[in-house]
């Protein structure tokens, strides 16, 4: 990992969120506690939104052996866009929305390649949660071959905040799911849409579940029984594509 991917003590992560600097998570060593500029580094993590992970100082020892304080900042590759930005801004623009909710995903692989076929199938917006999910870091954009540095990526409080924000805007909600009875291909996406893709072993959260409309499945005849969620991911945004270009519909 290069020097630059990271800030380490607790002042200079404090620095950094005052210069504005986008950061991605922070490891807290798990013991630490008490002094009065570590609850004013947390005070501002919080107001920031960043993620925090109280970890064994090994952690952040395998990272750094210099003199951390037992807090370390990971920077973010790309700077992060609001939901709530997003949506309004593509209702003015005249753009026939498409965004994808990825819920849970945490093999960075997979989030390149879903990111890479994003970027190619026009999709407006990747949608992660803040906790439990993959996040925009170096090697997430380098598998997906740069892709994460043109499509705008919002990282929200929780997958099911956002899907509910999404369909009070008019979006219809569709969950990928291998026991949906729908085909995918008899789904309508020539509106507003957002599509759901679960985690990579369980699958998409009861929470978001409750607030999607539609729930698909890609037809499989093998003894395997699952698709890669990335390969499941492609095969439906083209999907729309299709649907959309059938339409005469803006694709992008």
């Amino acid at each position: 990992m290069e020097s630059t991917d990271y800030i380490f003590g607790i002042r200079a992560v404090i620095e950094a969120i005052e210069a504005g600097k986008e950061i991605d998570k922070v490891f807290i060593r798990k013991d630490l506690q008490g002094e009065a500029l570590l609850k004013e580094l947390l005070d501002k993590l919080h107001r920031s939104r960043v993620p925090v992970q109280r970890v064994p100082v090994e952690r952040i020892n395998r990272i750094t052996r210099k003199n951390h304080q037992g807090v370390l900042a990971m920077l973010s590759a790309v700077t992060y866009h609001r939901l709530d930005h997003i949506v309004p801004a593509l209702y003015e623009d005249g753009v026939l929305p498409f965004v994808v909710v990825l819920d849970g995903i945490t093999d960075v692989r997979n989030f390149g390649a879903i990111a890479r076929t994003c970027e190619c199938a026009g999709v407006d917006a990747i949608v992660i949660p803040e906790r439990g999910s993959v996040s925009v870091g170096g090697d997430a954009v380098k598998t997906s071959a740069g892709a994460l540095l043109h499509i705008p990526v919002c990282r929200e409080r929780s997958a099911a905040g956002a899907v509910r924000f999404l369909k009070d805007n008019g979006y219809k909600i569709v969950a990928a799911s291998e026991k949906a009875d729908i085909n995918y291909t008899q789904a309508d996406y020539t509106g507003p849409v957002a599509i759901v893709m679960g985690a990579e072993d369980v699958g998409i959260s009861p929470e978001v579940l409750k607030q999607c409309d539609t729930f698909v499945s890609i037809p499989q005849f093998g003894h395997i029984g699952s698709l890669n969620v990335s390969v499941a991911a492609g095969v439906i945004i083209y999907e729309v594509v299709r649907q959309r270009l059938a339409g005469n519909l803006e694709v992008i």
